[in-house]
């Protein structure tokens, strides 16, 4: 079984470039621990499911020649969008709200005279989310013999925001220089809290929009149908 195993790998290997592998491998760790597959397994269920596809409509429809190629075409980008950047940014919006609360307790545990790595330690052990299960195998990495910089280094590979990216930049550089961050940990709550803030006043403003596309598809039709039913029903009688 791992034999064949190996030569699948190997036979990916050879149709996509490493290059292209690693680009997609980049990708999919940013989905962190909602991944279900790894790079080479989506390049090639994108790879043969597009030919299947082509080979489906080709067959099927009568224009399949014109049709074909464009169809595959749109599946092949669409599949991407769909399994990767679609989640990859879903993902980011639910980072972005888990941080505010998982900084502020970390800010918390520093103030009350707490190292770098014992502060991370109590929050991870006091709050329970994403953002806190990604960082808590940054300090399981630790006691295997990892630095806490070259942790907190790989951490940042699988978070696809890039205010927390920034966050995790101001702890390593903290780690370093033994300076105290608890200002600037302020700082990035109040810019996180004033940038979540603005993304649902964004979208409260879009509800008129909203209904209004709605009135028109469906009430609309039922209002004029209402005002007609009697022109209709003479009609037809």
């Amino acid at each position: 079984m791992k034999k064949v195993k190996n030569k699948k790998r190997t036979l990916s290997r050879s149709i996509f470039s490493k290059r292209q592998i690693d680009r997609i491998q980049r990708k999919i760790d940013l989905l962190g621990e909602n991944s279900k597959f790894d790079a080479i397994f989506f390049l090639n269920l994108r790879f043969i499911s597009s030919i299947v596809l082509f080979l489906v409509v080709l067959y099927v429809f009568e224009l399949g020649y014109f049709l074909a190629p464009l169809i595959t075409f749109i599946y092949y980008y669409l599949i991407y969008y769909l399994l990767i950047e679609y989640n990859i940014n879903k993902r980011c919006d639910k980072l972005d709200v888990e941080a505010m609360y998982f900084f502020e307790v970390m800010t918390l545990a520093l103030e009350s005279g707490n190292n770098l790595k014992n502060a991370l330690d109590m929050t991870c052990s006091n709050v329970d989310n994403e953002l806190s299960r990604e960082f808590r195998k940054a300090l399981d990495e630790v006691d295997y013999g990892k630095s806490l910089n070259e942790a907190l280094e790989s951490l940042k590979l699988r978070i696809p925001s890039d205010t927390i990216n920034n966050i995790i930049l101001n702890i390593m550089q903290s780690n370093i220089f033994g300076n105290n961050i608890t200002n600037d940990m302020y700082n990035q709550l109040d810019y996180i809290r004033d940038r979540e803030i603005q993304k649902a006043k964004s979208r409260i403003s879009k509800i008129p929009l909203y209904v209004s596309v709605i009135s028109v598809v469906f009430y609309v039709p039922l209002i004029m149908l209402l005002i007609l039913s009697p022109v209709i029903i003479e009609f037809l009688s």
